[in-house]
């Protein structure tokens, strides 16, 4: 080899010392080799480092498109030699099995100089400050694409939902994980900081949200463009099936986090009728003599059906990697994919215990409330962030920071609170409202057989555990036991609902009515009110 040439692979890859001890490196390699690392071995393993994969340092180094001959190279050497150099400081055997574990092996034997943080929320790159929880330590390769995922500089407790979500991810190697709950209950905080605490166990991690239902040819362009961009070079196949493929390529090549954030976006009810020709009483039922009820079937809305297709093959497939899913709706190949020992899994997110729930609020720094009160706020909005949140800006700009005055008003579903939930509960088929209905006018929990005889007399027993299960899966009842009720916000919010209802069925059908009299309606909800 001349002088010039070995200058020239001396100079290529450098970038790598910026941020490995690389001459340490050179040496123990060296030493579990036997021998000196020859130029190339040193040129090859700086180019894994600078997390070129071998097509990518083939490319580079000889212009060339194949990379057979990197590949070889790496199997037969620098791959041997640092399964014997980590194993050793382990203990026990490692292997390497792919190019993209090489960074993470020889990370965690603590050959990097260093590491840098981003800022979720301004993507800035910086140095470590100690304590601070809002920063996503990454590797300086950049193999962290968090798009855009939400500040959690506000998080607060979930460590018994971490520790479940992150055994399942790292121990039991999950490769679909669905988190699903209502509206405001935190998926999306619990979701960044989960990244946060296992994103060191990922090569990539990815974040992507569905809030604008973007298509899935373009979400899997630019998960591919980002984990492998030499297979969108050189695709000649443009199909979607062709395209998912391609993704659980890189999904089995490179242990990948890729997180879809507000999957229900993309998600609808389909609604069939189920005639049910019953008689009712027509004193105490709020329900129709004869009523036809709609069943919904959660699909997906048209023009988004093949991410079913991604979904169903990622939790089939096999790979090393996870797929996290974040909605308020369970997608339905959920239920088909998901057990409690197999690589698919559900949790279902509910509100914060009531310590939690007290920190929470009290971090949004309303001067001089009483414990008292602040605990019967929380248990109102059944520790929901988002709505405790809401209520404390609500009570400094329009209270004057007096939670006494805004508990005096005795209203609890306002403001963006109430849009909230219309956006959920119009979403609903009309036998699930049905029975939110009823369960909205007892205070307390109610069994199913209560429901089914008191209640609902005459409603087929499938179609009220169809009702329930459904309303189950969107977190918007309560259960013990077997029996069901409604949180104090949903209660009330479900009472002003069923007032309207009533008032303009009054208006345009008088005498068919849900309920006989407009003084019952009115009864009803201050009746709730005194029970809280």
């Amino acid at each position: 080899m001349t002088v010039s040439n070995f200058e020239k692979i001396e100079e290529e890859f450098l970038e790598a010392n910026n941020h490995w001890e690389i001459e340490k490196l050179y040496v123990d390699l060296a030493t579990a080799k036997g021998k000196a690392l020859t130029p190339v071995e040193k040129k090859f393993l700086r180019g894994l480092l600078c997390g070129f994969s071998p097509a990518e340092i083939a490319s580079k180094v000889y212009k060339s498109r194949s990379s057979s001959t990197v590949r070889v190279y790496l199997s037969n050497g620098l791959y041997k030699y640092i399964e014997d150099l980590v194993s050793n400081q382990a203990g026990y055997a490692v292997k390497v099995k792919n190019w993209s574990r090489v960074t993470y092996l020889l990370e965690k034997a603590g050959y990097k100089k260093h590491l840098l943080k981003v800022d979720l929320d301004s993507d800035r790159i910086t140095t470590p400050r100690q304590n601070d929880s809002n920063f996503v330590t990454i590797k300086p390769d950049s193999h962290l694409d968090l798009g855009e995922a939400t500040d959690v500089s506000s998080f607060c407790g979930r460590e018994t939902e971490l520790a479940l979500v992150k055994q399942y991810i790292i121990q039991d190697s999950c490769r679909l994980l669905v988190i699903c709950g209502m509206a405001g209950i935190g998926k999306t905080a619990l979701s960044v900081k989960l990244v946060q605490e296992v994103q060191e166990n990922f090569d990539y991690v990815i974040w992507r949200s569905l809030h604008f239902a973007p298509p899935l040819e373009s979400i899997l362009t630019q998960l591919i463009q980002f984990l492998s961009p030499q297979q969108l070079t050189n695709s000649i196949e443009t199909s979607i099936n062709y395209t998912i493929s391609q993704l659980l390529d890189c999904l089995r090549y490179s242990r990948c986090l890729i997180i879809l954030d507000h999957v229900d976006a993309i998600l609808s009810n389909k609604y069939t009728d189920e005639p049910t020709n019953f008689n009712l009483p027509t004193n105490n039922s709020i329900i129709q003599n004869n009523y036809s009820y709609s069943l919904p079937h959660t699909g997906y809305h048209q023009g988004y059906e093949e991410y079913g297709d991604l979904i169903r093959r990622l939790g089939d497939s096999q790979h090393q990697s996870c797929l996290l899913i974040i909605t308020r709706d369970k997608p339905r190949e959920i239920t088909d994919l998901e057990g409690k020992t197999l690589p698919v899994r559900c949790l279902k997110l509910t509100g914060l215990n009531q310590a939690e729930s007290i920190k929470f609020f009290t971090n949004q720094d309303l001067p001089g409330a009483s414990q008292e009160n602040i605990i019967k706020i929380t248990e109102w909005y059944a520790g929901n962030p988002l709505f405790i949140k809401l209520v404390a800006n609500r009570i400094h700009e329009f209270f004057g920071d007096s939670i006494e005055e805004f508990l005096a008003q005795n209203t609890l579903v306002c403001g963006n609170i109430r849009i909230i939930l219309d956006e959920q509960f119009n979403r609903l088929s009309s036998l699930e409202k049905q029975i939110m209905y009823c369960l909205a006018v007892n205070p307390s929990f109610i069994s199913l057989q209560t429901i089914e005889s008191n209640i609902l007399p005459g409603l087929p027993q499938h179609l009220l555990l169809k009702g329930i299960e459904l309303l189950q899966k969107r977190s918007l009842i309560e259960r013990q036991a077997s029996s069901y009720s409604l949180t104090p916000v949903l209660r009330e919010y479900i009472i002003e609902r069923f007032i309207e209802e009533h008032w303009k069925l009054s208006a345009e059908k008088a005498g068919s009515l849900l309920i006989t009299h407009t003084f019952l309606a009115k009864q009803l909800k201050n009746y709730i009110k005194a029970s809280r």
